[in-house]
């Protein structure tokens, strides 16, 4: 079996209208979301073998919050590929990077990362499908498993929706 995790960087700041959209940065929302969320991956026991992450600078930052989280093991690669990227771009850097690992964290930005979950997902909570159908809010994460023993033999609707959170969510769960 496979694991995906799709996450969605979180909230940038646009008070300088004059920063490139790649070097847009987190806002203090985005910095405590991040971090709420990479609580949530420990306390659930969710470690992905490798990270594959936009090289965005609020995608990084959103890393760098989660990684304290992680095992020290964890292979992170910064990829420029998904920054202006569709959801066929991520599926293929998805299937041709993600090898053997067992567990997959993709740090990325909308509409690439709802679009990717739309597209792999086939079955599982119809509510939680609605969810992400809806909206996929910043620093928010699906998570999908794959009955597969590659990457390579992930495809359209062959996945499981087993989670999708939202920061709001983690905030209310965890108080």
């Amino acid at each position: 079996m496979l694991r995906l995790m799709l996450l969605r960087h979180a909230k940038s700041d646009w008070a300088d209208t004059a920063v490139h959209d790649h070097d847009r940065p987190l806002s203090g929302r985005g910095w405590s979301a991040a971090e709420a969320v990479g609580l949530h991956m420990h306390q659930h026991n969710l470690c992905p073998s490798t990270v594959l992450c936009s090289t965005a600078l609020r995608t990084r930052q959103t890393l760098i919050e989660i990684m304290p989280y992680m095992r020290d093991n964890t292979k992170i690669h910064l990829l420029r590929d998904l920054y202006n990227s569709s959801e066929s771009d991520y599926v293929d850097t998805i299937c041709s990077l993600g090898a053997f690992s067992p567990t997959l964290l993709v740090v990325g930005h909308n509409t690439a990362i709802q679009e990717t979950a739309l597209e792999l997902t086939g079955s599982g909570s119809p509510e939680l499908i609605s969810q992400m159908e809806q909206k996929y809010p910043t620093a928010g994460m699906a998570i999908i498993d794959f009955d597969a023993r590659r990457w390579s033999e992930v495809g359209r609707a062959a996945g499981r929706l087993v989670s999708f959170f939202q920061p709001r969510t983690l905030k209310a769960v965890s108080n």
